[in-house]
């Protein structure tokens, strides 16, 4: 671990301590500690992508509906940035758009395969209206620069069947204060791989596990409970998440499962957006 996250964690244990949270219970949270690939159009670290710029796919792959927000190079990402089986070679495009309505993909290109530039929907091409062009102005554009960082967990409280409806996360009594002291601390950079996602409305892996969750309960037939904890919701993960300025600020968030992050199978990422306007 670099000096600079050594750093940051030792003072958010003196902050906690100070707050008269037991140690034994500030030090099983520091143990939640994950580390991510911090991604900004600033900085000086190496390299590793860009923001917008052309999108380079297949010939025959499919055309995506919202526009290109980065290319990662994933053979430039070192292994340790994160702790997620990302591909060690090729090309991460993360596409979105910072509304309910627009969602989101991902798409992985792996190495040599040939590529051609694609053109951006219609509705933020030639024929956006200048609301979306705004929006769009405000994407990040140039290179991608890396820094490798660690979180912790930003939100404290888990949802639990009525009529409490929110409380501590299981063995971490004091998770509420010490997620916000987090969010109080750490700055969230431009684009994130990996780590804990930040919202202020809901809990992006738990939504991402129900609405799958959901989907296969409407398609065994079988009855859905929305307040119940999702089945299978160790298995999904933070893949990434972009901060775009959209007053007052939106969130994009992309969700896969680890096991189809492992297999490549992009096509299964979900999308969720947090604005609210």
């Amino acid at each position: 671990m670099s000096i600079r996250n050594t750093q940051i964690l030792d003072e958010f244990r003196a902050l906690a301590l100070t707050g008269d949270i037991p140690a034994a219970d500030v030090e099983k949270w520091l143990k939640l500690v994950r580390p991510f690939a911090s991604l900004t159009a600033d900085g000086d670290g190496p390299v590793v992508g860009r923001f917008g710029g052309p999108i380079m796919l297949p010939a025959d792959a499919s055309e995506p509906w919202c526009p290109l927000i980065a290319t990662i190079d994933c053979a430039a990402v070192p292994k340790e940035a994160t702790d997620l089986p990302l591909p060690p070679d090729g090309k991460l495009l993360l596409f979105g758009y910072p509304d309910h309505a627009g969602g989101g993909s991902a798409a992985y290109v792996p190495a040599g395969v040939a590529v051609e530039e694609h053109h951006p929907a219609s509705w933020i091409g030639d024929e956006a209206h200048e609301e979306t062009l705004e929006i769009l102005r405000e994407f990040p554009l140039g290179d991608i620069h890396l820094s490798m960082g660690v979180c912790l967990p930003s939100d404290g409280l888990v949802p639990v069947p009525p009529p409490v409806h929110l409380a501590p996360m299981p063995g971490h009594p004091h998770s509420e204060v010490l997620a916000e002291m987090w969010q109080d601390l750490w700055e969230y950079p431009t684009l994130m791989l990996g780590g804990y996602g930040r919202s202020h409305d809901f809990d992006a892996v738990r939504e991402a596990a129900g609405q799958a969750s959901f989907l296969t309960s409407e398609e065994l037939g079988l009855p859905h409970d929305p307040d119940a904890v999702p089945s299978g919701m160790e298995d999904w993960v933070l893949l990434a998440q972009c901060c775009i300025y959209r007053a007052p600020g939106a969130d994009i968030f992309w969700m896969i499962r680890r096991g189809d992050l492992a297999d490549r199978c992009f096509d299964q990422v979900q999308v969720l957006v947090d604005y609210n306007p």
